[in-house]
């Protein structure tokens, strides 16, 4: 795996909100946030870009509504903006995708000439691989930190249910077989981007 050397990780929606457990229920991967950290670590001391997103949930019952302290992002990751020796952006969204916020992410990419992202956050199934999937369609390399993500049991239709662990290896399955993105480890990727 080869990493640019202006490739931008993005981090998506990283907020204090998501550890409200009994709003959310049962999440996976309780390594993800030293993961997420480690990357942005790696970014940042690498002068990479980095993108910082956050969700701003219109839903009034939402832990990561705007005004409420769950709004805010986890504590490792606040402490870490504005570090990198890189460039750095701050996009606001309140539907899934980091190319659907404010500033225009696409806009930001392109005018910086970067071609490869590299996705990492929460939902692993949510907001993570919907930015991965249409960074896809928009012509972007993708590598999706599949280790680097977290996600909760989830309830479909008809009853369906499935748990955090088999979300997030759909996810896994979907992004990488349906070619919009190379999942890959965060271990992999901090080796290739020194």
């Amino acid at each position: 795996m080869e990493i640019a050397g202006n490739a931008a990780l993005v981090v998506v929606d990283v907020q204090q909100g998501f550890e409200e457990e009994k709003y959310w229920g049962p999440r996976n991967n309780p390594a993800a946030d030293g993961n997420i950290a480690g990357l942005i670590d790696a970014w940042q001391s690498g002068g990479r870009p980095v993108v910082f997103v956050r969700h701003d949930s219109p839903k009034p019952d939402s832990p990561l509504r705007v005004g409420y302290p769950g709004n805010d992002f986890k504590p490792y990751v606040e402490e870490r903006r504005g570090k990198g020796g890189g460039a750095e952006l701050f996009v606001a969204k309140s539907v899934n995708s980091a190319f659907y916020g404010t500033p225009d992410l696409g806009a930001w990419l392109n005018a910086a000439g970067v071609r490869q992202i590299v996705v990492a956050g929460i939902q692993t199934n949510m907001c993570a691989e919907t930015t991965a999937r249409m960074a896809g369609n928009l012509g972007y390399e993708v590598f999706f930190a599949l280790d680097a993500t977290y996600t909760f049991d989830g309830v479909g239709p008809w009853g369906w249910t499935l748990g955090a662990e088999e979300l997030a290896r759909a996810t896994a399955v979907s992004l990488h077989g349906g070619g919009f993105a190379k999942v890959v480890r965060s271990a992999e990727l901090i080796a290739a981007a020194a």
